[in-house]
């Protein structure tokens, strides 16, 4: 035995010697040296295993498109699932090397879900597709050379690099919005499962000090107050995973904490929370899911504030100023949840400064045409979806007078219910958008006919279009939304692709119709409300699984589908991870 030992080791060494090291030296003088170009001379990639090639080079060695991705989110993820690979090469730059599915992100923060369920690697989905990803951050687009300016994350920070493009898709979504509020430092955000992280360590942690037989009263207060600031979907479902760890799981593990002891505060700008569910709704529902909503809160004791705006947040509390009375008041939190709006990243900002003057005018992200390429950019080559982008909106008012004429057939100076609905299927063939507001023309005409004589006259009409342009706001900054922007870009590229040479046939493409298909929010004690779309409501019995079936099919693999199931099943069966890690 001991005599084959060296014959046998002899064979692998000379096995490595000859496949590995005598090759190594071949292919390392074979590897192409570091090209370096473009205004600020900086080293140029593809994204291909670290090696390094100019433009040129890689056409003649790919005769695809080189389509570079800007994000890994729904967007991003939406156009990949598109993409033929026979005509892309495709390159995905983002920090994070995951799609995370954030509608779930509330779930993570008490350990109802584990944060592994809610990402899938971004390097497996591009995996179909033969693409690549790029661990870095878009800092700036060079639009003249078709080269996105990246930055290393991580230990490569500060090294700069180019990747060139020749159909650039913008998905990197975007940042909270601050308003001028001092003292954000002090809040949690919930954008990220590494904010969804911190907030679980919190959580626990206040949980964990609150129970020590050293900690004051008033200390005990304080970290047993969860505010939240913002009503919408977030800060709901962040209240709702509260109410149930604290009903379902903190009695059995921390009995020296009475449920009654921790408070949840809403703090809501607008007159209700949950309200942007409503802006596509017939007028005559608006306001249901919200009510719906603030009276389990209120069953709960979640105290809602509304028509109010936080003035400062302080280290251990919020002050809040009350619209009607301009009274302030002050809330001791442990976890103060700031979620309240989107505005620019960086990247975007950059962006909007450099494109041609006129061209942008949004204070909040970057305005697109019906096709959603951006504004002011080379035609057809640059892409802008989902939370960093928007359309601009009409201005029907200020042309009252031409629409009246223009759709005033038997010239009487009045609209008929026939002329009042070809005006309402011009206005839905330019913006999709308003298709739930004007399903039920009767009723509408109804609505505005103030003086019920059939018709409307000039007052009446521009009532109505005051409404139309309330109702056609900028899209929500939503999963749904981006995921069907997605959908969009990737078909169309794919078709431009086979008719670049027929122009006349790109013309004739469709501009993106943005369907709404209806939202949804958990609101606790096993319930969930849910807009159907086209002014259907449902909450109630059985709509938390309703909820997690619609979540469940939207899963991007079948790996998180899996992890979800398991999730839910440890939750039922032995409660909620408590532990901080």
């Amino acid at each position: 035995m001991t005599a084959g030992v060296p014959v046998a080791g002899g064979l692998a060494w000379y096995t490595y010697d000859t496949l590995f090291e005598a090759k190594g030296d071949i292919l390392h003088t074979k590897r192409p040296k570091h090209i370096v170009g473009g205004p600020k001379n900086l080293v140029i990639t593809h994204g291909c295993r670290g090696s390094v090639l100019k433009a040129e080079e890689i056409h003649q060695n790919d005769p695809r498109q080189r389509l570079v991705i800007l994000g890994s989110g729904w967007g991003a993820v939406s156009v990949i699932n598109q993409l033929d690979p026979k005509k892309f090469h495709v390159t995905v730059v983002s920090p994070t090397n995951y799609f995370l599915f954030t509608p779930l992100l509330p779930s993570a923060t008490v350990g109802t879900l584990e944060l592994r369920s809610l990402i899938e690697p971004i390097r497996r989905l591009l995996s179909k597709l033969g693409g690549y990803y790029v661990e870095g951050r878009a800092e700036d687009i060079d639009f003249e050379n078709q080269l996105v300016e990246v930055s290393g994350v991580n230990n490569s920070e500060g090294q700069m690099f180019y990747v060139p493009y020749d159909k650039l898709v913008i998905a990197v979504g975007s940042e909270s919005m601050t308003h001028g509020i001092q003292g954000l430092e002090h809040c949690n955000f919930l954008k990220s499962i590494t904010d969804a992280r911190d907030i679980r360590r919190k959580v626990m942690e206040n949980f964990e000090k609150a129970s020590l037989p050293t900690t004051t009263d008033e200390e005990r207060r304080q970290l047993l107050s969860f505010v939240i600031c913002g009503g919408g979907p977030t800060g709901v479902e962040f209240a709702a995973e509260l109410y149930d760890f604290l009903y379902e799981d903190l009695v059995g593990y921390f009995p020296a904490i009475p449920p009654e002891e921790v408070q949840v505060s809403i703090i809501q700008s607008a007159g209700h929370i949950l309200n942007t569910y409503g802006k596509t709704f017939l007028w005559l529902i608006i306001e249901n899911i919200s009510e719906m909503t603030e009276a389990k809160f209120k069953r709960e004791s979640i105290n809602v504030v509304t028509n109010a705006r936080v003035v400062k947040v302080n280290p251990k509390s919020v002050t809040y100023k009350e619209k009607s009375t301009g009274k302030e008041y002050e809330v001791p939190f442990g976890v103060c949840l700031w979620s309240t709006g989107v505005g620019m990243t960086p990247l975007v900002k950059t962006l909007v400064a450099k494109l041609p003057t006129g061209s942008q005018s949004n204070k909040h992200a970057i305005e697109t045409d019906g096709y959603l390429r951006v504004l002011g950019a080379p035609e057809e080559t640059v892409y802008a979806i989902g939370d960093c982008a928007t359309i601009p909106q009409p201005h029907f008012v200020e042309k009252v007078m031409t629409i009246l004429q223009e759709n005033d057939t038997n010239g009487d100076n009045v609209l008929n219910y026939d002329e009042f609905h070809n005006l309402a299927n011009k206005i839905i063939a330019k913006h999709s958008v308003l298709k739930v507001f004007l399903a039920r023309l009767d009723m509408v005409f109804e609505k505005y006919d103030k003086d019920h004589n059939g018709t409307l006259d000039l007052d009446e009409i521009r009532a109505f279009l005051v409404d139309v342009e309330k109702q056609c706001t900028a899209l929500p900054a939503t999963a749904q939304v981006a995921s069907q922007q997605g959908k969009f870009v990737g078909k169309r590229i794919n078709v431009l692709h086979e008719i670049e040479d027929d122009p006349v046939a790109a013309a004739k493409l469709p501009q993106f119709n943005y369907t709404h298909l209806g939202s949804l929010a958990y609101i606790g004690g096993n319930e969930a409300v849910l807009d159907l779309g086209k002014g259907y409501v449902y909450g109630g019995l059985g709509s938390e699984y309703l909820w997690r079936s619609v979540y469940f099919s939207e899963q991007v693999s079948i790996r998180t589908r899996l992890l979800l199931l398991m999730d839910w099943s440890k939750r039922a069966l032995f409660g909620r991870d408590i532990s901080k890690f």
